[in-house]
């Protein structure tokens, strides 16, 4: 049911977590199985876990994001399979909370994610994927 209101506002402005550390306001682009993409003024294109979504706003206020010609995004039917396409390149994980890390994508699974950071690899729950920005 949530997935299907998330559809409706498919090329609408969108606020996420209204107030809190993670609020974003964006361009919702589109919408997948798991995952949703927004297009941000500060951070570009954030793909989003929808479970962790705590609230979602519709934005009236004029908020207007032009896009570049030829804008593409990253596209797959589920955060795994897009995750699985982007293995060996750099991505940031969770960048609006205080466990936001950033790396080279390693490996993934249904339960976890590995990334090379300096001379560590990082292993973090999928549970725990909040937003994932590519690049």
């Amino acid at each position: 049911m949530f997935l299907d209101m998330l559809k409706s506002f498919v090329g609408k402005v969108i606020n996420i977590d209204r107030g809190g550390r993670g609020s974003r306001i964006g361009k919702l682009l589109d919408v997948y199985d798991d995952y949703f993409v927004l297009l941000t003024e500060e951070e570009g294109v954030v793909y989003y876990n929808t479970q962790h979504v705590k609230s979602l706003t519709e934005n009236t206020k004029g908020y207007n994001i032009v896009f570049p010609e030829n804008f593409e995004y990253k596209k797959a039917h589920n955060l795994l399979s897009l995750l699985e396409n982007q293995k060996l390149q750099w991505i940031k994980i969770n960048h609006d909370s205080p466990e936001k890390i950033e790396g080279i994508l390693y490996d993934v699974n249904n339960d976890i994610i590995s990334l090379i950071f300096n001379d560590e690899i990082v292993r973090i729950p999928m549970f725990h994927l909040r937003n994932i920005r590519m690049g």
